[in-house]
C-alpha cells in the first residue's frame, strides 16, 4: 500500500509526545512490511522540507498558506488552541495537496488531537483513517481552557473524526469514550500501541551517572518520571510524593525527564525538598531525545505515572519493555496496560498518599519489583510490538477500501488509486 501519515509531532524536530512516538514507530514498521510511507509532519522552520530515514519519506511543513490570516485572526482573538489546530490543518492540507500532484495514497491516517486531517479529509479525495489519542473535548478542561476555546478546538477535531473512513483507538477505554462522549458512531477498532523491541533492546547505552548525575549503586533505588510536567499528567502531585518518599528512604533517588513549561520544578518541587534537605536526590533532566529516555528507563528501578487522564501512554509501554514495574493511576486506558499486582501497582488518580503507599511497597520489596517488571516485558512481547500494530492497521484499511461494512464508517464510499 501507499500510505500517508499526518502528524505535527514527529521526532526529532517536533517529537514532543506520544503522537509523535506512535507515528515514528508506525511509519518504520509499515516500511519493514513492504509499504510505501510518507509522513507529513510539522517543522520549526518556515516552508516545506523533505528528508528520508529508515525508508520513510518525511515532508515537514510550516506554512499556513492562504489560511494564514484566519489563523492569525483566531490567535489575536484569544483562541490559541483552535488557531493552532487550524494552522496544523492548513499546513497539512497544503503539503498533501502538492504531494498528490506526483504521488497517490491508498490511505491517509491522521490523529484526532490537533486536527491535522480536518482540511485533508474534507477538501481532498481519498480514503482516510483517524487514530484516537487525546481529543480536545476530553482533556482541555484539565488545562483550564475556557468554554470558547474548548468548543472551537473540539469542533475542528470533530470534523476530521467524522470524515474518517476508518476509526482506530489504542485502548477499549478510548473507543468507548469516543462513542459516549464524542458521539462517534461505531465501528471503532482497537489496535494497541506498539514499539520496536529489537531497536529498544539494542539502543546505545548511555552512562546516565556521568551524563545526568543519576548514580546506580548497590542498594540505591531510582524512581523515574517521564513526560511533560503538566496537570493532566498529575505533575502537581510530585512535590508531595517526592517529599515523603525521599524523606523516608535515604537510598532513593527521583529522576524526572520532560519539559517543564510552568517551571514547576523550581517553583514547587525543589523548594519543598530543600526544607527536608533531600533536594540533592531529585534530578530534573528536562526534555531529552528518545535514546536518552530509553537509557534512563533501563537505568531506573520503578516508573511513576500519576496521570489524571490517559489513553495508552508510550512511557508506560517503554517501562514495561525495559522490565520495570509501574506505579500508575487507575484511570482511562491505564488499567488495560498496567494490571494491578501483575505488571505494576495501580494508585488512585489524584490521591497523593495512594501513590506514596504503592511506591513504598515497591521500594521495600525488590523481589516484587523483579516479578512485576518481568511480567510487563512479557506483555509487551505478546501485545505491543510495532509490526503487529502495523499489520492490524493495514488489514483494517484494506477491508475498508474494499467496502467491508463491518470496518468502514462510510461503506458506500470507494476509492480508486
Amino acid at each position: 500500500m501507499k500510505i500517508a501519515l499526518l502528524s505535527y509531532e514527529y521526532p526529532p524536530e517536533t517529537g514532543f509526545g506520544g503522537i509523535g512516538t506512535y507515528t515514528w514507530y508506525q511509519a518504520r514498521a509499515l516500511v519493514r512490511l513492504g509499504h510505501e510511507v510518507r509522513v507529513v509532519a510539522g517543522s520549526l522552520q518556515p516552508g516545506v522540507h523533505h528528508s528520508e530515514h529508515d525508508g520513510v519519506r518525511v515532508t515537514r511543513v510550516l506554512d499556513h498558506g492562504r489560511y494564514a490570516s484566519a489563523v492569525d485572526g483566531m490567535h489575536r482573538d484569544g483562541i490559541g488552541w483552535a488557531s493552532t489546530r487550524l494552522g496544523l490543518a492548513a499546513s497539512a492540507f497544503g503539503a498533501v495537496r502538492d504531494l498528490l500532484e506526483d504521488e497517490a495514497y491508498d490511505i491517509v491516517e491522521y490523529p484526532d488531537c490537533g486536527a491535522d486531517g480536518t482540511m485533508v479529509a474534507t477538501m481532498l479525495p481519498g480514503h482516510t483513517s483517524v487514530r484516537f489519542h487525546s481529543p480536545a473535548k476530553l482533556i482541555m478542561g484539565l488545562y483550564g481552557a475556557d468554554a470558547r476555546e474548548n468548543e472551537t478546538a473540539s469542533f475542528l477535531e470533530q470534523v476530521a473524526i467524522n470524515r474518517a473512513d476508518v476509526r482506530i483507538a489504542p485502548s477499549w477505554f478510548m473507543a468507548a469514550e469516543a462513542v459516549t462522549r464524542l458521539g462517534v458512531s461505531p465501528p471503532i477498532h482497537m489496535v494497541p500501541n506498539g514499539l520496536d523491541l529489537e531497536l529498544f533492546d539494542r539502543s546505545q547505552e548511555i552512562d546516565v551517572g556521568e551524563r545526568f548525575g543519576v548514580l546506580r549503586s548497590a542498594g540505591t533505588v531510582t524512581v523515574l518520571v517521564t513526560g511533560r510536567l503538566e496537570r493532566r499528567k498529575g505533575s502537581h502531585l510530585l512535590p508531595g510524593i517526592c517529599a515523603e518518599v525521599l524523606r523516608k528512604y535515604p537510598h532513593v533517588h527521583v529522576a524526572v525527564a520532560g519539559a517543564d513549561p510552568d517551571r514547576m520544578v523550581e517553583s514547587l518541587i525543589r523548594p519543598r525538598l530543600a526544607v527536608d534537605g533531600t533536594a540533592d536526590r531529585f534530578h530534573f533532566l528536562g526534555a531529552l531525545p528518545l535514546a536518552e529516555v530509553r537509557a534512563l528507563v533501563k537505568h531506573s528501578d520503578i516508573h511513576l505515572h500519576p496521570s489524571l487522564w490517559d489513553n495508552a501512554p508510550y512511557s508506560c509501554i517503554e517501562a514495561m519493555a525495559a522490565g520495570r514495574p509501574l506505579v500508575s493511576s487507575d484511570v482511562g486506558g491505564l488499567p488495560e496496560l498496567v494490571e494491578h499486582r501483575v505488571t505494576g501497582l495501580l494508585a488512585r488518580a489524584g490521591v497523593e498518599q495512594s501513590f506514596v503507599t504503592a511506591l513504598q511497597e515497591l521500594i521495600e520489596d525488590r523481589d516484587l519489583r523483579a516479578r512485576l517488571g518481568a511480567a510487563g516485558r512479557r506483555v509487551v512481547e505478546a501485545r505491543h510490538t510495532d509490526v503487529a500494530m502495523a499489520e492490524r492497521s493495514v488489514a483494517l484499511w484494506q477491508r475498508s477500501i474494499a467496502g467491508d461494512p463491518a470496518v468502514t464508517t462510510h461503506p458506500a464510499r470507494t476509492t480508486t488509486t
